[in-house]
């Protein structure tokens, strides 16, 4: 009941996600098409040039998907965030099936028919347009089956680099721990993967009874796709001038890009494309240095030693002015703070807290050789992360640390699934689950002070969106954060609808002179 009542109130959205997904699966299934049957008809007739193509595609299909696109991410032309990185791999994982099948199909041919045509002097051209290929599409069109199906899967992956579609959903749901979300995104991938495969099989069952219309059917197929994905492409392009706000993966970072997106909308009178729950630090910096989106939240402290790789300062004013600095030099902005500090909290049961009196990070030590410790990828290979705790406080685990994505973590401690964790300290999973804060007593961690960072060109050309996003400065307070996060972890509200509500208190209060 819950997934059917969130997809009841999120009907608009749902309708554009979902038509984001089939342009995604039309689009670069339309092009396998048209690459991949001429590729396999080379490759039927001329074994060892069709060789290396067949085992560059075979190799294609080993890589994981969610791989696959963290190659392609930094490289020019197909690389980037967005729908275009996102096409190219769902072609290259739809050429394997269609390029087999066309072999497949070629070479089952009777050789005697073919023999029959080259003795009535028929050329090899028509050889291939009268014999050969219509007898072979109903095993192209199987293999043009089982490439729209795999793109359908594939494409909910593609939420993860900016380029929509039901992944969303799954991606949002996993940060938030929400399963209707998660089903939101999954359930109708699934009946659309249904339905493709249902509507295309009728097709092969239909070709298999009409021979005399199988000339036609490969191109016109393949045309017919890619007209009507290039017009649902057109139909989804934004017109005139936007703004791309970007997010991290987990919940905070969601909440906060919409706070962005809304503050936009509200003052700077500027269209805003959403390109929330990206991924971790690198991805979102490597999107707003490249122009794939236009503006994001970063902690000060990340900046400092993830993205430039500093040594680690204490002062939170200059580091702030560090950081803005180096932005400034890569043409980026760092907008005033928000107003507040997500420091990384190291957090326990509270039952255990209790038990064994912890109160500081220190008092771990004792109790590290009986002790899984549980972290995000991106917090074991930090500079400001893992390795740099354990020597700073001599914890010597007694276990590998499991290395887990940061919406599940929390629950992981909960659960005894691990005994120590790096949170967020504006987490509202943190009460929700009676987890405990240990306190940073050797002060390791640096000032990790929220604020937005923003491509210069972008507010220099739109110096209302510069107006707009400094009016948030200073006014976010831990509290707030720490309330708008547990509503949506704990209390299953929509990101964006928390974020509403934040601005309208905002716009309620008056703003004070800090």
């Amino acid at each position: 009941m819950n997934f059917v009542r969130f997809l009841a109130g999120h009907r608009a959205e749902f309708g554009a996600l979902l038509l984001q997904h089939v342009v995604l699966v039309l689009v670069s299934t339309g092009v396998a098409v048209a690459i991949g049957i001429p590729i396999g008809i080379i490759a039927a007739r001329r074994p060892r040039l069709g060789a290396p193509i067949v085992w560059f595609a075979n190799i294609v299909q080993t890589i994981p998907s969610l791989a696959m696109f963290g190659f392609l991410l930094p490289l020019p032309f197909v690389g980037g965030l967005g729908a275009r990185v996102a096409i190219v791999v769902l072609i290259l994982y739809a050429l394997l099936p269609i390029v087999r099948t066309t072999i497949a199909g070629i070479r089952s041919v009777d050789p005697a028919l073919v023999e029959a045509g080259t003795a009535l002097g028929m050329t090899p051209g028509q050889l291939l347009r009268q014999v050969e290929l219509p007898l072979a599409v109903p095993s192209i069109v199987a293999g043009i089956r089982v490439a729209a199906v795999i793109g359908v899967g594939t494409a909910t992956i593609a939420a993860a680099v900016g380029a929509g579609g039901l992944g969303e959903y799954i991606f949002r749901g996993l940060s938030m721990v929400d399963p209707s979300v998660i089903l939101a995104g999954a359930v109708p991938a699934a009946a659309l993967a249904l339905t493709v495969d249902g509507a295309l099989l009728w097709m092969e069952s239909g070709l298999r009874r009409a021979r005399r219309h199988r000339v036609r059917v490969p191109v016109t197929a393949a045309a017919l796709m890619l007209v009507v994905a290039v017009a649902a492409l057109a139909a989804t392009r934004r017109h005139g001038d936007v703004i791309r706000v970007g997010s991290k993966n987990f919940t905070e970072q969601i909440v906060l890009g919409e706070l962005i997106a809304q503050t936009i909308e509200r003052h700077a009178g500027v269209a805003v494309e959403r390109r929330l729950n990206l991924g971790g630090t690198f991805i979102c910096d490597r999107a707003v240095r490249s122009g794939d989106i236009d503006v994001y939240v970063e902690y000060t402290g990340t900046a400092a030693t993830a993205i430039f790789k500093d040594p680690v300062e204490r002062d939170p004013s200059r580091v702030f002015e560090h950081v803005r600095q180096r932005y400034a030099g890569a043409g980026l902005t760092l907008l005033p703070a928000l107003g507040y500090d997500n420091t990384f909290a190291i957090l326990v049961r509270g039952a255990d807290a209790r038990r064994f009196g912890l109160a500081t990070i220190g008092d771990v030590a004792p109790l590290a050789p009986n002790w899984t410790p549980g972290f995000g990828y991106e917090f074991l290979q930090r500079a400001d992360g893992y390795p740099g705790l354990v020597q700073t406080y001599g914890l010597r685990f007694g276990r590998a640390p499991r290395a887990m994505d940061l919406s599940l973590i929390y629950r992981a401690l909960a659960t005894h699934q691990v005994d120590l964790i790096a949170g967020d300290a504006t987490s509202g999973l943190i009460a929700a689950y009676d987890l405990v804060m240990l306190r940073d007593d050797r002060r390791y961690f640096p000032p990790y002070d929220a604020a937005p960072v923003a491509r210069t060109a972008t507010l220099l050309r739109y110096p209302r969106v510069r107006a707009a996003l400094e009016s948030l400065a200073g006014r976010i307070r831990v509290e707030d954060i720490r309330q708008m996060n547990h509503a949506v972890d704990a209390e299953r509200q929509d990101p964006a609808d928390v974020a509403r509500a934040a601005l309208a208190r905002l716009e309620r209060e008056p703003r004070s002179g800090g």
